[in-house]
């Protein structure tokens, strides 16, 4: 895109600011915990997974039960939390010969809680 619109979020000076370049790259992640958040990013970016965290944030459920809602094959569904665990987004536990499924801690609620509110916010 070419025009002034591609100009709007540029400043019209030069004017770099030392003094908060320092305090902000002082301020900035490490690549490797950029990465790993990326990694996440690249995880909730399926529509079928963020179902899945949406609905175990409510509760702890079986996979027979996950595939159910989602409406999906329990190999599908296996696989899906398969790529959550090793996330460490979700964690599950053996019951008998039952897999109970559920977020691995509360910052993975808050993360989707949030992202829901940012959604309806308008």
């Amino acid at each position: 895109m070419r025009g002034p619109e591609c100009l709007e979020d540029l400043c019209e000076q030069f004017c770099e600011h030392p003094n908060i370049i320092c305090i902000a790259r002082n301020e900035a992640i490490p690549d490797s915990e950029a990465q790993q958040i990326a990694e996440i990013f690249k995880l909730l970016g399926d529509t079928t997974r963020v179902k899945i965290l949406q609905i175990l944030s409510k509760r702890e459920l079986c996979v027979c039960d996950i595939a159910a809602v989602v409406d999906m094959g329990q190999s599908a569904v296996s696989h899906q939390l398969r790529l959550l665990r090793s996330a460490r987004l979700v964690k599950y536990r053996r019951e008998g010969k039952l897999a109970w499924y559920s977020l691995d801690d509360e910052h993975v609620g808050s993360l989707l809680a949030q992202s829901i509110e940012h959604i309806k916010h308008d």
